[in-house]
């Protein structure tokens, strides 16, 4: 009613890590019915985890998951349970805090990492620096390989990029159409800093 709309795209299921229960017996069940009425026209799930979203892809019916920091250049942790699950249901997933909280933005020690200082996770700081490293040797911005990357695997279908300024927001267009070398890819994998099985871009086709 505030919205003054007669139907929303999608609606989701926002954080619920200790309300298991009350997500998938209440929730998502009223959306299901408000899809069935044509009220919305997706439903999914929102979280900063990938377990709990590869049990709702399992148990549910599910439109779309929206998943923060988990599947980055930085942590693909998300390869070994929801993104194949995702794609066997069809289900498309829409990548949040693709920084990981700014790490990836700008590794030092004082960015953040999962919502907290990056010096109280230290081997993920050590991992960014060692990525930002590649990135210098083959002239490719971090930031554009941070955003790049996660195009490439089939069941991302867009990237939700936080900015707090035109200037933050003109630095993602610029780094979406830097040309990254195939190389780059190679060398991150090389050096244990890409997952086996994680999909990389092609030269003009990121």
């Amino acid at each position: 009613k505030r919205t003054g709309l007669p139907r929303l795209d999608i609606r989701w299921i926002h954080d619920p890590d200790t309300h298991w229960e009350q997500a998938i017996g209440g929730a998502y069940p009223a959306l299901a019915d408000l899809r069935s009425q044509g009220v919305v026209s997706a439903i999914g799930a929102g979280m900063n985890q990938s377990e709990m979203l590869t049990r709702f892809a399992l148990e549910g019916d599910f439109d779309a998951f929206m998943l923060a920091g988990r599947y980055t250049l930085l942590d693909q942790r998300a390869l070994d349970d929801l993104l194949p699950v995702c794609l066997k249901k069809n289900i498309a997933i829409v990548i949040a805090g693709v920084m990981n909280s700014g790490l990836l933005a700008n590794p030092t020690p004082e960015s953040h990492f999962d919502y907290g200082p990056a010096t109280e996770a230290q081997e993920w700081l050590d991992k960014a620096l060692r990525i930002k490293a590649v990135c210098e040797r083959n002239g490719v911005p971090l930031r554009a390989a941070a955003l790049q990357f996660v195009h490439a695997h089939p069941a991302v279908a867009t990237v939700v990029a936080g900015v707090r300024t035109i200037a933050h927001l003109d630095d993602t267009v610029e780094n979406m159409q830097v040309e990254i070398p195939d190389a780059l890819w190679d060398d991150l994998r090389a050096e244990g800093l890409l997952h086996p099985e994680a999909p990389t871009p092609k030269l003009g086709k990121a």
